[in-house]
């Protein structure tokens, strides 16, 4: 699957002002705009949505706190992301253990902005065997409504800060 051209039923759309964002079916989401793709039983892939990185805009740099092999828990700070628009802090989606970092991202973090959702990958982590992965993580559909309730607090962010 691409990262551009039209949507296919491999996919999904969100419109996010003038720009359209296009989400791949065959992926989980969590709600911090991460995806997540099974690469092996209990072995999670991730990376930012297309949603994510179009609010960043030109990310520029990566960096993480934690190394291959360390255990990470649900929604524990293990980096940080800096871009055109804003430096966040990211979290772990999901707890078990780091298991692997795309080198090539940290090594040129411009690649989440062109192949969000191929070579753009950040991180993969092995689930512990008591993490509820089928609550933790959204399934698309799940996501496109989580999608609509956040754009709209992103949009309420934007219009109170051009007021001030």
């Amino acid at each position: 699957m691409s990262d551009t051209g039209s949507p296919s039923e491999g996919s999904f759309e969100f419109a996010m002002g003038e720009f359209t964002a296009e989400f791949p079916r065959d992926r989980r989401y969590a709600k911090n705009h991460m995806w997540a793709m099974e690469v092996a039983p209990g072995r999670f892939r991730f990376g930012l949505t297309a949603y994510a990185v179009r609010l960043l805009q030109d990310v520029y740099f990566l960096d993480w706190l934690i190394e291959p092999s360390a255990p990470v828990a649900s929604r524990a700070h293990i980096g940080s992301i800096e871009s055109k628009k804003a430096e966040s802090d990211l979290f772990s989606p999901l707890s078990g253990k780091l298991v692997a970092i795309n080198e090539a991202a940290l090594a040129d973090p411009s690649v989440i902005n062109a192949a969000p959702y191929g070579d753009g990958w950040m991180i993969e982590i092995e689930a512990d065997a008591n993490a509820d992965v089928d609550r933790t993580l959204l399934s698309p559909d799940g996501y496109a409504t989580h999608l609509a309730e956040a754009w709209d607090v992103a949009q309420r962010t934007i219009k109170g800060q051009a007021n001030t």
